[in-house]
């Protein structure tokens, strides 16, 4: 099957998967803490080199943003 593709002659689970144990939510709360993903439009991102220089222009914008709003 190709990815992407759904099973259409069934969509059911595997007899050897086995989830009753398993905890609903268990990691929701670290995951949404620590992960905050923003997609840029491909334009945008060839203008930066990583993360960490975007997020110093971003720092830099709102503190400039926030000086004029005063």
């Amino acid at each position: 099957m190709k990815p992407g593709k759904r099973n259409l002659k069934g969509d059911q689970m595997r007899a050897e998967y086995d989830f009753s144990k398993g905890v609903r939510g268990k990691y929701a709360k670290l995951f949404a803490k620590g992960t905050n993903i923003i997609v840029l439009d491909p334009d945008v991102a060839k203008v930066f080199k990583n993360s960490k220089e975007v997020n110093s222009i971003l720092r830099t914008l709102t503190k400039i943003a926030v000086q004029k709003a005063k």
